[in-house]
């Protein structure tokens, strides 16, 4: 996809992580903004980077993706504010830490309204919008748990999962129209989602210390880096773009390994003293 001054992006989840770093690489192109967050502090923060950095018109929405009223007049401010519509990146994201048996049914719909629905309140209520241009396109953010799954991630691979599902089907149906979709699976990226990953009631603190540091541990691509890659992808036109180095040998493996792959990804990418005492 072409970017230039008059492209008008939409971003959810552009208060911190990856959607603040595309709202800055955004920016730079010199493109138009309107970015949502539910934290609206964050999201201002983040307007006032992408003013100096070189952006059009810019308007910021405090905004939560769950809620199906709050996108729809997110979706009417845009319009009021922007005209139309030619870039859509669905961003907005949380973790859920936990197995099946831990976590709540509570818990597991509050993740799936963000995760899932948000993309689709985000998708249905844009399309229209994006249909009005030549060339427009759909960014979902899934996750390279949405290509594998792991033990401790059930919700959350789930979610992504259906993040995938969704894209994949949306670009079959959109084929011809002008409108490309997009699906990104970034690996391990260094954001607060790990610290801020609601856990079930009983979770054990020390449990959760080894989880956060095992992901810090691993998490080598900044949100610079990978939005980078994904403005990369967008201006070429890429129907699905993998993160990270991680993300690429995790989805080779699982390509490789349909069933047995997570051993092969565990022993490859824990550090040596981990492989040892099978400690986090």
């Amino acid at each position: 996809m072409r970017l230039a001054r008059s492209t008008v992006a939409v971003i959810t989840g552009a208060g911190s992580g990856i959607g603040r770093a595309l709202a800055l690489a955004l920016a730079c192109e010199g493109c138009g903004l309107a970015l949502a967050d539910k934290d609206a502090a964050a999201v201002a923060n983040t307007a006032a980077d992408a003013k100096k950095a070189g952006a059009g018109t810019v308007s910021t929405h405090g905004v939560d993706v769950a809620d199906l009223a709050a996108m729809t007049r997110f979706r009417d401010e845009v319009k009021q504010a922007h005209g139309y519509v030619q870039l859509l990146i669905n961003n907005a994201g949380v973790a859920l830490a936990g197995e099946l048996e831990e976590i709540s049914v509570e818990d597991m719909r509050w993740l799936f309204d963000i995760n899932f629905w948000g993309v689709v309140h985000g998708t249905r209520l844009f399309l229209p919008l994006l249909r009005e241009n030549r060339e427009a396109q759909i960014v979902n953010i899934s996750s390279i748990f949405g290509i594998i799954a792991v033990a401790g991630q059930s919700a959350y691979a789930a979610s992504k999962f259906a993040v995938r599902g969704l894209s994949e089907a949306l670009r079959h149906e959109l084929a011809g129209s002008g409108i490309r979709v997009t699906t990104v699976h970034p690996g391990g990226v260094r954001t607060n989602i790990a610290r801020n990953a609601r856990l079930p009631a009983k979770f054990d603190p020390v449990r959760r210390d080894r989880m956060v540091r095992r992901f810090e541990r691993l998490a080598r691509t900044t949100p610079d880096q990978a939005a980078a890659r994904i403005l990369r992808g967008i201006k070429r036109g890429e129907q699905r773009i993998l993160v990270g180095q991680d993300a690429k040998l995790m989805a080779a493996l699982r390509w490789l390994m349909p069933v047995g792959y997570w051993r092969a990804i565990d022993w490859l990418l824990l550090p040596k003293e981990m492989r040892k005492t099978g400690k986090g």
